[in-house]
């Protein structure tokens, strides 16, 4: 098979789908890997050190997308991209089409097979491939937000965690998740007083043994939120629905009720978001002020570390870019229910339950799509 990929053109996305050891491996299967010039410039990776692992080197993206069978990408594809996708081509990348109708129907109009790694499940139920970015994201927000919490960055000028005689910032997670447990144990690195809010108590029965006594566990309803969110100097929007977009679960009155100065990191931004005031964001203008409390809203905030982002994605998602390049997608997606799971398009189709009632499409199922098992 002839794998492709293209280098990353979203605003400030620096990650490569591929790395020279996974071209490595897939040259050792018996596939082609054909990479775009300048791919993994933002990482450090040199058109040199792919060549060197045996990849063909294409001049521009026309390059890639014309000749490769299975697409290899980081970020949704941006409507040049969506352009040059051709039916029969799989594109193996991240998606979030629920709150993107514009890119949903421009892949069922190109007939592309579009597998998503933010649907792809592991046989516990969990997402392996989301979870590498959730863990950096969960991190980066805390992070983001200290930051977003000092005066010259708008916000009220707080320390987030004190010192002897002042108390520390308040940070309220909204989500338990991957994103949240590692948004709680950097806030709680930096000595943060930290709440946490969700609406399964096994979850919270978990966290509050993990952490004990360091972290406040409350069971997630409106009225917990918003009483919790309004007192909050940092706020964490880490909520996830699998293939769905974020449910609205801050406010606008609540956002008005928070303090001035106050910051909102709203991970699920690339769903949508959980606050009634969040809009996309990007790294070279990352905040925004509304009722007077600054809001984080990068929809890919891991790019931002694209190095360390890069690699750990890679880890993750190379045994499922070898199994869609040896067997051939069909067979794979028939031999992996998890991995079918991640289906999300396939010949004009929309086949993820979750993305078709997000924009109000019509739903094939995977199996029935790409003719079961």
């Amino acid at each position: 098979m002839r794998v492709g990929a293209p280098k990353e053109i979203k605003p400030d996305e620096f990650r490569a789908g591929l790395t020279p050891s996974s071209v490595r491996e897939l040259k050792a299967h018996g596939h082609e890997v054909i990479v775009e010039s300048h791919a993994g410039e933002g990482v450090g990776i040199t058109d040199a050190m792919y060549a060197q692992a045996g990849a063909d080197i294409a001049a521009d993206a026309a390059g890639v997308f014309g000749a490769a069978d299975l697409i290899v990408k980081v970020k949704e594809p941006q409507p040049p991209e969506c352009a040059m996708l051709s039916a029969g081509q799989v594109l193996f990348t991240y998606l979030h089409l629920a709150p993107d109708p514009d890119q949903a129907h421009a892949l069922l109009k190109s007939g592309v097979t579009a597998i998503a790694y933010e649907t792809v499940t592991a046989p516990d139920g969990s997402l392996p491939l989301l979870s590498p970015m959730s863990e950096v994201a969960g991190r980066m927000a805390v992070q983001a937000g200290a930051h977003c919490l000092e005066k010259e960055a708008g916000g009220a000028g707080i320390l987030l965690g004190g010192v002897p005689g002042v108390k520390p910032a308040h940070v309220v997670m909204i989500g338990g998740g991957v994103v949240g447990v590692n948004a709680i144990r950097v806030a709680m690195g930096m000595e943060a007083h930290v709440t946490v809010l969700d609406k399964s108590l096994p979850r919270l029965q978990e966290l509050d043994s993990r952490f004990g006594g360091r972290l406040n566990t409350i069971f997630a309803t409106y009225d917990s939120i918003e009483e919790y969110v309004v007192d909050a100097d940092l706020v964490v929007g880490a909520v996830l629905v699998t293939g769905a977009a974020a449910p609205k679960l801050v406010t606008r009155d609540a956002v008005h009720r928070m303090r001035r100065g106050s910051v909102i990191v709203d991970v699920a931004i690339d769903q949508g978001g959980v606050c009634e005031t969040s809009r996309p964001t990007t790294h070279s203008n990352s905040t925004f002020v509304e009722e007077e409390v600054v809001h984080y809203c990068v929809a890919n905030m891991p790019g931002a570390v694209p190095r360390t982002s890069t690699f750990a994605l890679k880890n993750a998602t190379l045994p499922y870019t070898l199994a869609l390049a040896d067997k051939g997608c069909r067979q794979a997606l028939c031999d992996d229910p998890g991995l079918r799971a991640g289906l999300n398009i396939h010949d004009g189709k929309v086949t993820h339950a979750a993305v078709a009632d997000a924009l109000g499409l019509n739903y094939v199922a995977a199996e029935d799509a790409v003719g079961g098992p």
